[in-house]
């Protein structure tokens, strides 16, 4: 009796404690979030800028794609940032609206550091994106916001204002005013600025026709065909001034400044002089190369698709040459490390090779690199070496394109120059200079005159941890393969 007792209570009382707990968990859930809705609605995220590229600290700001109160989508470009390597379009991580620029245009930018920041949409309604975007009422002198209403507005009352025009042609044309000038319009792709930059064109000074208002190729043609009609002046196209100077004795000094690669070389190659440099010089006979080239060549126009490489230049094989010397002396394939805490130093030696070829661009001097080339032969490394000059002199190169060379080709003789005293690229140890292919006399074994392809490579080495000895075995090495090609054959992969 008193055991039936005990356990009804027991159970009255088990109850009451889960209705009890059933209660507390609806409150819980019907409990407001105020907090958290309004973390969802409007967020401002600092938008950090990302290492580009190795040992780089520091970017330079080239322009903005944005301004203040522009709405952004993910992925789309916020400015284009110029380091010691390549020019780099940064695109955004978020979806929202620009709240502020860290920087100017022309002003370094730290890597790692925000450089923009951005208030994400998160959960927020259109109205709540209508309200942060709004743009203010007009005031004079002030210019919108670079979005979409004010782009399609802007695109609106222009083609109203040309339909006014159109129908009242008898009345006296009224002069229209100046379009404001905003570094922030420039919205277009790489291939189009680079495009702009090449014509001397503002492209700030063009009203694009694409979407949002995007200048396009076209564009810049049309703007290029109106400024260089007959009405203008005509620009003077010869070399050679045709302004007499004046005969005075005050000397006249104009202060230019560098343009963006200009700087970078100047760090880079200030950074390199501190190398201690030696050179060494030799003469190369091209004239088996030349044949063998001729009649590959042959077989490559008959047999090349669409797109393919159908021409080698003699670049590839110098490039394959080098890389197989490295193979028997890796010193020059490895880079100098100063231990910051004891100041001692040591060699890194690196498994791959990756050759950086020198290149003349309308942009400036840059070494594009052809990475892993022991593992490619020579067609293959024609066909990238191809890839990195359309890209180079579009513009278009990648931070990747740029970094992590091991050694250095600069093949000068291709504009003329017999010898080069080529400078070390910092953080490798030699580089080669190639001089222009001539025509020499020499003698056979019969002691007759033939002609001979000649051609001078130049040899610079970190003389710190390379002696005379090695770069000499090293580009004997070179010579020898470049002169008897077929050695490459016992090496194809």
């Amino acid at each position: 009796m008193f055991l039936q007792r005990s356990s009804r209570i027991i159970r009255r009382q088990w109850q009451l404690y889960q209705g009890l707990n059933r209660i507390a968990q609806s409150q819980a859930r019907t409990a407001p979030r105020g907090f958290h809705s309004t973390r969802d609605l409007r967020v401002v995220k600092p938008v950090l800028l990302a290492d580009i590229g190795e040992g780089i600290v520091e970017c330079e700001i080239i322009q903005w794609f944005v301004e203040p109160n522009a709405r952004v989508e993910e992925f789309s470009p916020l400015c284009e940032v110029q380091s010691d390597k390549a020019s780099v379009e940064i695109t955004s991580r978020f979806s929202g609206v620009v709240k502020k620029l860290y920087y100017e245009a022309g002003e370094m930018a730290k890597v790692g550091k925000p450089f923009v920041d951005i208030d994400i949409q998160g959960g927020a309604s259109q109205e709540d994106l209508d309200a942060l975007t709004a743009p203010e009422p007009a005031r004079e002198g002030a210019s919108e916001p670079l979005n979409r209403e004010s782009l399609s507005q802007a695109s609106e009352n222009q083609g109203s204002l040309s339909r006014v025009t159109e129908s009242s042609t008898h009345e006296e044309p009224k002069p229209q005013p100046p379009v404001p000038k905003s570094k922030y319009a420039s919205l277009a792709t790489p291939a189009v600025r680079h495009l702009s930059r090449e014509l001397k064109v503002d492209i700030t000074e063009i009203q694009g026709t694409g979407k949002d208002g995007r200048v396009l190729k076209e564009d810049i043609y049309r703007f290029v065909k109106k400024r260089d009609s007959p009405t203008q002046p005509p620009q003077p196209t010869s070399p050679f001034p045709t302004k007499v100077p004046e005969d005075t004795d005050k000397q006249t000094e104009t202060v230019i400044q560098l343009t963006n690669t200009q700087q970078q070389m100047f760090k880079t190659m200030t950074r390199s002089l501190s190398i201690p440099h030696f050179l060494y010089a030799d003469e190369v006979d091209f004239s088996h190369l030349l044949e063998l080239r001729r009649r590959l060549n042959n077989v490559l126009s008959q047999s090349a698709k669409e797109g393919e490489i159908s021409k080698l230049t003699y670049l590839p094989f110098i490039i394959k040459a080098v890389s197989l010397a490295l193979y028997q002396y890796p010193i020059l394939n490895a880079r100098v490390d100063v231990d910051t805490q004891t100041s001692k130093p040591t060699l890194i030696h690196r498994s791959q090779h990756n050759i950086g070829v020198a290149m003349d661009t309308p942009s400036g001097l840059l070494v594009p690199v052809i990475k892993n080339v022991g593992a490619k032969n020579v067609l293959s490394i024609a066909a990238e070496l191809a890839r990195l000059q359309s890209q180079a002199a579009a513009g278009k190169l990648s931070p990747q394109d740029l970094s992590g060379g091991t050694i250095t080709v600069s093949n000068i003789g291709n504009i003329g120059g017999t010898y080069v005293s080529p400078v070390i690229v910092e953080r490798e140890v030699a580089i080669l200079g190639i001089g222009r292919m001539r025509i020499v006399p020499a003698f056979d074994e019969n002691d007759r005159v033939i002609k001979k392809q000649a051609c001078n490579f130049s040899w610079s080495a970190d003389h710190r941890v390379v002696d005379g000895a090695t770069m000499a075995r090293a580009a004997d090495v070179v010579r020898k393969i470049i002169e008897e090609p077929d050695i490459m054959v016992l090496h194809l992969r």
